[in-house]
């Protein structure tokens, strides 16, 4: 019996697996599709998820193969405009396979391995456990079953959750992945008129490049199903550019824009994260991003809960902290989304409006939390902890002062398996006290002694 079964293997369920599997959490990954996924689609990993990434110990892979300040070159009836670099060093440009790619490496040394063509078909669930059934009617059992399964989710489905929201289908866009000679692979190439747009971004140490833009739609209003030739005379029409031909296109979608959300996120021994519970509009590339901070969120609290180190309530957190997350993220991709389309028509503004210090997900906190203890000093509990302060699976400790260095060492004493003591980092405001800091690197409590400390650890999730 599996601890943890996971539906879906895209960025959000290889997260998750990969933090539960480096606790020594039993886990499975099925996903329905023959084999990995070959499509550039989400691109953009921003600061947060650079960060929970390396923490998992992918760090230096993501960065091998992702850009950072990315440069677009943008056009405007067919004529150079300007060129600007809208995120810094702190975003990756890259395609989703890699990561993934990356992820599943990272996954095997732990010995686990996704496992493909498994198609969930239906799952009960009571108070021990969830028995999942596949297509092949074999069945699963597990203590908590996730459904990462992206926007389409069977499991939401089984659940008979409401997908809250709006779909619209002339707000639509056709992505694909080409190849192209005579473009200089240093920018995203950004082309505008009056009538759409037309963009290839380059990935490094590759020869494809991901096309967006508009679709073309038949007699009755219906988007038509894109193929390399409507790249062709999209490309065509837009750029203004005579002889280039795109050629090899080895993926090819179409996407419209979504507005949904569920409800809750947790109905007794399931869970929601990622796309299957919340789908966003594209600008700002915050769909990935959001979908790896719920797994970065749900996983420390699953993986203590199936160990016995903390009560099931604490799942209940999951839900308190990261649907408010979900429902400001669809806000800000919809606000994103409408500034950037009404600037299209300004020359060489476009998609950088876009480029908000909120999309880096690093201001996120979780103040409202039940998780949010008693705090002073000048970050509060439920804040993000200040870059290097903490790391690894566990919760970190940190002393201030000699009192706080004394509540430290007692609280790392008593509660080793849970907690490790780091060293105290400037960016808390806090001379003389103790400060705990969650396995997601936000902050737990802050206090003047390690009694509150020991009482908040004992009392988790219960």
């Amino acid at each position: 019996m599996s601890n943890v079964v996971i539906i879906g293997a895209g960025p959000t369920g290889l997260v998750l697996a990969l933090d539960l599997a480096r606790r020594g959490v039993a886990v499975r990954v099925l996903d329905r599709s023959p084999g990995p996924q070959t499509g550039s689609r989400g691109k953009t990993l921003h600061a947060r998820s650079i960060e929970v990434l390396a923490d998992l110990g992918a760090g230096r892979e993501i960065a091998d193969i992702g850009t950072a300040s990315q440069k677009y070159r943008k056009y405007f009836n067919g004529e150079f405009v300007s060129d600007s670099v809208p995120f810094g060093e702190q975003t990756l440009f890259l395609p989703q396979w890699g990561v993934e790619r990356i992820l599943r490496d990272k996954l095997g040394k732990h010995g686990v391995h996704v496992e493909f063509g498994a198609d969930l078909v239906g799952f009960t669930q009571d108070g021990n456990g969830v028995l999942a059934e596949l297509a092949d009617g074999s069945r699963i059992e597990a203590d908590y079953l996730i459904g990462c399964d992206g926007g389409r989710s069977t499991v939401r489905k089984l659940l008979d959750l409401p997908f809250i929201g709006e779909s619209a289908q002339q707000q639509s866009m056709i992505c694909g992945d080409v190849e192209v000679d005579g473009l200089d692979r240093g920018y995203w190439h950004q082309w505008v008129d009056d009538d759409g747009a037309f963009f290839l971004c380059p990935f490094r140490d590759s020869t494809v490049w991901q096309v967006q833009t508009g679709p073309e739609f038949d007699a009755d209003g219906r988007v038509v199903e894109p193929s390399l030739k409507t790249f062709q005379r999209r490309f065509e029409k837009h750029t203004r550019i005579e002889g280039v031909r795109l050629r090899n296109a080895t993926w090819v979608s179409s996407w419209r824009i979504n507005v949904r959300m569920v409800d809750r996120l947790r109905v007794g021994r399931v869970l929601l994260a990622g796309d299957a519970a919340h789908v966003h509009p594209i600008a700002g590339g915050l769909g990935m991003n959001t979908g790896i901070q719920d797994a970065w969120n749900l996983g420390w609290k699953l993986a203590f809960v199936v160990s016995g180190q903390a009560g099931s309530a604490l799942l209940d957190t999951y839900n308190e902290e990261r649907l408010p997350i979900a429902a400001w993220t669809l806000d800000l991709s919809s606000e994103r989304l409408d500034a950037a389309m009404a600037k299209l028509s300004t020359p060489g503004v476009g998609l950088d409006t876009v480029a908000v210090a909120e999309t880096s997900g690093l201001g996120i906190h979780y103040r409202w939390s039940s998780l949010a203890a008693e705090s002073f000093g000048d970050l509060r509990t439920g804040d993000r902890a200040p870059t290097g302060s903490a790391a690894g699976p566990l919760f970190t400790v940190l002393g201030f002062g000699e009192a706080g260095r004394r509540a430290q060492l007692e609280v790392a004493g008593e509660r080793a398996d849970l907690v490790r003591a780091g060293t105290a980092t400037e960016g808390f405001g806090v001379d003389d006290g103790i400060v705990l800091i969650r396995p997601d690197h936000h902050i737990a409590v802050i206090s003047t002694e390690a009694k509150p400390v020991l009482h908040y650890l004992d009392e988790l999730g219960h």
